[in-house]
């Protein structure tokens, strides 16, 4: 792979920043953002006249996640963003007061919040601590679970630390004791990869403007093929109908797929423009991108530990991603990232950590200034 041909063709943020900010929001392709400006064009010019050609972009998208995944398109429903598509199964599924979820304390809040709001209808959510070095074992996960529980939540990879949880381990925990699995996958997709046809995933949700390289607003919803007619839909409406497009017809009957759960128009904007994204991972192939981005986040933390700095969390090499958490006694993480943007670095904080989260095209000039700015303090 070239990958300094694609980062010439397809990142124009390389012209202005070391960008080491996926895990929060990540620059566009070109493609992308060639997507964007051309139905703005189109939009401006012929209002909804081309509607039908936006739709079949649209689909791209579909048929782009379900690849990603190794899932059926029927499996997938579009969602604006992570938090959405954890609501909608948190809130349509059959529960009985007396029901409980699992999931782990360090948890972003969006997988946190859905579950949270259950109470009110019996169920609890029971969160299990994270150990001193950082790590989610599954050994806890398992305690926590008892008669009660009906639904494991757990991010493929947490967004402070950089953990990655053993979805297969977990997957397989989860149908042991006959219970839901549920993955957020916003901060795996892309440094990692997932396929549904071999891990025991009930539910998926990932935003696309992270790793994805999409734009706010798209993401995707898996939903496996057995729940879709065991969960209440949720946000019905004109589109979740087999006769939506049949106005003057009134019958409610339910799409038999994901798509159901697609209530109303699409964000055709930045579907289009994700579905330009995701073709990046198809074109190069899942598993090359993970590679890269693993290669370019262990030579972050080599980088780090050669300037003195702290990598935080496990050693293994199974436990870690994308995301490199990094400490430095005396060093004001907030500051020190704040302080990098005016030396066109891009990195974030998070849980009084400096936030390190690069990408495939991130090369070994970026490394270099990044190298410099941790020497440097």
């Amino acid at each position: 792979m070239d990958w300094d041909a694609l980062r010439v063709q397809e990142f124009p943020v390389t012209e202005h920043w070391a960008y080491f900010d996926h895990a929060a929001v990540a620059p566009m392709p070109r493609r992308s953002g060639l997507a964007l400006r051309d139905w703005i064009d189109d939009q401006e010019r012929h209002g909804v006249v081309h509607w039908p050609a936006w739709g079949r972009k649209v689909e791209e998208a579909r048929v782009g996640c379900a690849q990603l995944i190794n899932a059926g398109a029927d499996e997938i429903a579009f969602i604006p963003n992570t938090t959405h598509g954890i609501g909608l199964i948190a809130e349509g599924y059959p529960w009985q007061p007396g029901d409980s979820v699992v999931t782990a304390s360090e948890e972003y809040p969006s997988n946190l919040y859905p579950w949270m709001n259950l109470r009110d209808r019996g169920v609890t959510l029971r969160t299990v601590p994270t150990r001193a070095d950082g790590r989610i074992w599954v050994d806890d996960l398992a305690a926590a679970i008892d008669s009660t529980t009906r639904v494991l939540t757990i991010s493929h990879v947490e967004f402070a630390t950089g953990f990655r949880n053993d979805l297969n381990l977990i997957g397989e925990l989860c149908r042991s004791r006959g219970i839901a699995f549920f993955v957020d996958a916003i901060q795996g997709l892309g440094p990692l990869t997932i396929d549904v046809a071999t891990t025991p995933i009930d539910f998926l949700a990932a935003d696309g403007h992270k790793w994805l390289l999409g734009p706010e607003g798209a993401g995707l919803l898996y939903i496996r093929r057995e729940w879709i007619e065991r969960l209440r839909p949720i946000g019905v409406g004109w589109k979740s109908v087999t006769s939506s497009y049949n106005a003057s017809t009134v019958e409610f009957n339910l799409k038999p797929d994901a798509s159901r759960w697609e209530g109303g128009t699409f964000a055709m904007a930045p579907l289009q423009a994700f579905a330009q994204s995701l073709k990046i991972f198809l074109e190069i192939g899942p598993k090359v991108v993970s590679d890269r981005i693993l290669d370019r986040a262990e030579a972050v933390r080599e980088i780090a530990r050669s300037a003195g700095w702290s990598v935080y969390g496990s050693t293994r090499p199974e436990d870690q991603s994308g995301i490199v958490a990094l400490e430095r006694p005396g060093i004001d993480p907030d500051a020190f990232a704040l302080g990098l943007r005016d030396r066109g670095i891009a990195l974030a904080c998070r849980r009084g950590r400096v936030r390190v989260s690069p990408h495939i095209y991130n090369n070994a000039d970026d490394l270099g200034r990044l190298a410099e700015a941790f020497r440097g303090v």
